[in-house]
């Protein structure tokens, strides 16, 4: 009866499910806003270890598994192709850039090489997409899955080209407007700029009428195909987009590291990131930022104390293993 009750604004019951959702909304972005003032403040109370090995690098790792979340929770389709876009765009920038092997290296000047890379890496992404667009499920994961594969093996036995399983070293962050981007802080605020525009440009394309449509093809792809929608279309445009997050998290990734080798973009790296996707949740786009910063926290201090206590730290993966069965 309390259901049937109305009030001036309408049904009882209806409006407290609006209040709950408002609840839910508002405190969701109070919690992503809080986030947001600690990153931002985070130069002035952490070290530069803190800033480059935890948050920096969980801030890349969030930017590519921002791309699979993005394909994942709005289009249904689950890639293990991003961490290898995120290799092309790396060994692209390397290669036409500067690094320790003058032998293979372009040295073309960043402003150059990294937009040429960023354009290679969505092409192959694109490609991937194509490929895999027209199928599901398990079908779509093992297509993407011999892609990383194929790339993987591609990188570590061709040496004139990628210089085989030794990779690149000494690879320099770009020196642009008086400021070194290598330095800590500085590359640390660069990392989160392109974390927060990708995080802005995932949730604005959500709420997009191209985002509504590519959930309306997750969710049924046969209706919206009957009225008139190009499923195919949507969904490649979809990968596209996640190359393009990926192949950024790809160049930030070298900077950062200064270094790139076939690892980098290997298996282990990509079901890492899969890891990171799940836990974050493929709910909201938030959640590869906080998958990759719990993700980044346990294996850098898990793996400190299996060492101190005697333990090989190999068996890190065994402890994320576990987080990851206890937490579904």
């Amino acid at each position: 009866m309390a259901l049937l009750q109305t009030t001036q604004s309408g049904p009882v019951g209806f409006g407290s499910a609006q209040r709950s959702a408002s609840s839910q909304w508002a405190s969701r972005h109070a919690a992503i806003l809080l986030l947001g003032v600690v990153l931002v403040l985070m130069p002035a109370i952490a070290s530069d270890f803190v800033l480059d090995q935890i948050f920096g690098w969980a801030l890349i790792l969030g930017i590519i598994a921002l791309s699979l979340m993005f394909l994942a929770g709005y289009g249904g389709m689950v890639s293990l192709a991003q961490m290898t876009v995120a290799g092309v765009s790396g060994y692209m920038v390397t290669v036409l850039g500067a690094s320790s092997l003058p032998t293979i290296s372009l040295f073309w000047p960043w402003w150059v090489a990294a937009p040429l890379a960023i354009v290679i890496a969505v092409a192959f992404g694109t490609l991937a997409g194509a490929l895999s667009a027209r199928t599901e499920g398990i079908y779509t994961i093992m297509i993407t899955l011999a892609i990383a594969a194929a790339f993987f093996y591609l990188t570590l036995q061709n040496w004139p080209i990628f210089n085989g399983f030794a990779g690149f070293t000494t690879i320099p962050a770009p020196i642009a407007f008086g400021v070194n981007w290598k330095h800590p802080v500085p590359l640390y605020y660069l990392i989160l700029f392109f974390a927060a525009l990708s995080y802005v440009a995932v949730v604005y394309i959500s709420r997009a009428p191209f985002g509504l449509a590519l959930q309306g093809v997750r969710d049924n792809p046969r209706r919206m195909e009957a009225i008139g929608y190009n499923v195919t279309a949507h969904r490649i445009a979809a990968w596209a987009f996640a190359a393009l997050l990926a192949s950024v998290g790809g160049i930030l990734m070298v900077w950062l590291n200064n270094q790139i080798s076939p690892g980098s973009s290997g298996i282990e790296a990509t079901i890492d990131l899969l890891v990171i996707a799940v836990v974050g949740g493929l709910g909201h786009p938030i959640g590869a930022f906080v998958g990759a910063i719990i993700y980044v926290i346990l294996r850098t201090f898990a793996l400190d104390a299996l060492v101190s206590v005697g333990l090989d730290g190999r068996r890190f993966q065994t402890l994320i293993g576990l987080g990851f069965l206890i937490y579904l």
